[in-house]
């Protein structure tokens, strides 16, 4: 429990730009004599703590604790993909870039996107402007479709550094509702009546019709039977 809070602490001032304190956050899950130990989730956050060390000048330290971890035994699948990672922002050029993007990234899209980003923004600051921009372009896509704001905005910002304007990424249906709306909607995809949504969520079924009621509009649809496919497609 202690190791996932400081995971979150860490990802939540890492999407700040708090990097020194992310980077502390972090660096308690890989530290035996911190409570916050944890062999398995320690080696979900190397990428994090990688993005976090470089940008607070703390690469001597990530330093060390990558070549601890690269002496693991056979890495996990997340480990592997960090420590690509870590090499390329690490030690930055083509063919390190290249490798961490020929990884088996089908089923880590968050890292894929990141791995684009890093490459573009190292890109950029090579005056390659021109190859940068589908890495940002790439980065900015895949954060919107993630919902990874700060992300999202971060390679916006890059790609108008790089001369390329980007869409504002308004407000799909699905974010137009409330978490309780939402709920709703979902209950009622599945085929539960007014009656028995109101008896899992403790309302009445007249006040479950009048939420249906300020739905439908909201998502674009005009019946119940309309709900599953919408909300299938939303997250899709």
């Amino acid at each position: 429990m202690l190791a996932t809070v400081q995971l979150t602490r860490g990802l939540t001032s890492l999407s700040e730009g708090r990097f020194e304190d992310a980077f502390a956050d972090l660096r308690r899950l890989l530290d035996p004599a911190d409570p916050a130990y944890q062999l398995a989730l320690r080696t979900y956050c190397v990428a994090e703590l990688t993005e976090a060390a470089v940008r607070a000048g703390r690469t001597g330290e990530l330093r060390d604790i990558l070549a601890e971890l690269e002496c693991l035994g056979t890495p996990s699948p997340a480990l592997r993909i960090g420590l690509r990672y870590a090499r390329a922002v690490l030690d930055p050029s083509d063919e390190r870039f290249a490798e961490a993007l020929d990884a088996d990234l089908a089923g880590w899209p968050a890292e894929r996107g990141r791995v684009h980003l890093a490459f573009g923004e190292w890109l950029r600051r090579q005056r390659r402007v021109v190859e940068s921009r589908s890495h940002l372009r790439t980065a900015r896509k895949t954060f919107d479709a993630l919902g990874m704001a700060a992300w999202a905005d971060r390679a916006r910002r890059e790609l108008r550094s790089a001369g390329e304007s980007s869409p504002h990424r308004g407000p799909d249906a699905r974010d137009k509702l409330t978490p309780h709306e939402l709920s709703i909607a979902q209950l009622a995809a599945e085929g539960l009546t007014n009656r028995e949504i109101g008896q899992r969520l403790y309302l009445s079924h007249r006040t479950v019709g009048t939420h249906l009621h300020r739905i439908f509009p909201k998502l674009g649809v005009s019946s119940r039977a309309d709900l599953a496919g919408k909300l299938k497609t939303l997250e899709g």
